[in-house]
């Protein structure tokens, strides 16, 4: 079955946006410089891609994407977001651009950008417990997320880990490490979260777990190679940070052209994973194609 992956890509990123925009406070809306601050990060472009992962998933399970998946991509859109507002802090890794704007702080002043962080990681959660599906799908929903983004194997955890490895030299388990929970959690359970939303079993949720891990490692290494080979204007943020930072990196240890090849290796052992679903998985193949054959 062929796919209009572009179409695709537009489509998520669409709902995904209006889905934002109605569940968002206006940027008036008391305290206002709260607000702007967290629309500023939030519509500053991206390209949606752990939404449009969830409704490819969600696709996956049932043959076309429910009503309501758009909120659960909101959500996702609102974490991933709250986490580029402080990976960006001076505190973190100090940058001053993303999705080729001034980052939150450079703009509303690190005091609010903080607050925002956290206001989006809030009302994320607040979407999640009113998705319009049944109880048990919500509250695994809420859990798989929940995990994905905390300490333990998750988001913030593989934040400390990055920050840690900046004082040593870099391995490959350390990297994958920090990969595999930094960035990788998420894309999982995005994955995860979009089929659960449809109706998963428990073996289709096996399947669609492991797709989300190799794609979403698949895509920190791309992210790693895009660092050391794209300009800023290219990528939307400032170029060369990792080196600079002495970041453990997957070209750091094995090479920008062993990298390419893992990241292919991943996203072909990615596809494996999702062959019980024939058809209704292309959309999702094609997405974790696009991962690493993207040049921003």
């Amino acid at each position: 079955m062929s796919v209009d992956l572009q179409g695709l890509l537009r489509s998520g990123a669409g709902a995904t946006d209006a889905a934002l925009e109605r569940l968002l406070p206006p940027a008036s809306a008391v305290p206002p410089s709260l607000h702007a601050a967290i629309r500023h990060s939030v519509f500053a472009g991206g390209k949606r891609l752990r939404p449009v992962l969830a409704m490819e998933a969600a696709r996956a399970v049932a043959g076309a994407p429910p009503p309501g998946i758009e909120e659960l991509g909101a959500a996702l859109e609102m974490l991933h977001t709250y986490s580029l507002v402080h990976d960006d802090l001076p505190a973190l890794d100090n940058d001053d651009l993303r999705r080729g704007q001034p980052t939150c702080h450079v703009v509303y002043g690190e005091a609010i950008a903080i607050l925002a962080g956290d206001a989006l990681q809030t009302h994320a959660y607040r979407v999640l417990a009113g998705l319009r599906c049944p109880p048990e799908a919500r509250v695994a929903i809420i859990q798989v997320i929940a995990e994905a983004t905390g300490t333990e194997d998750g988001m913030i955890g593989g934040q400390v880990l990055d920050l840690e490895g900046e004082s040593s030299a870099p391995t490959r388990a350390s990297v994958e490490a920090i990969h595999r929970a930094k960035t990788g959690a998420l894309f999982r359970a995005s994955v995860v979260a979009g089929g659960l939303f449809a109706g998963a079993d428990a073996e289709q949720t096996e399947h669609l777990t492991e797709f989300g891990r190799k794609a979403g490692l698949a895509f920190q290494i791309m992210d790693d190679i895009l660092d050391v080979t794209q300009s800023s204007a290219a990528l939307g943020k400032t170029a060369g940070k990792d080196m600079a930072s002495q970041k453990a990196t997957w070209p750091a240890v094995h090479g920008t052209e062993q990298s390419r090849l893992d990241a292919h290796r991943l996203v072909d052992e990615a596809f494996a994973a999702l062959a019980d679903f024939g058809a209704h998985a292309e959309g999702l193949k094609a997405v974790a194609g696009y991962l690493v054959e993207r040049t921003h």
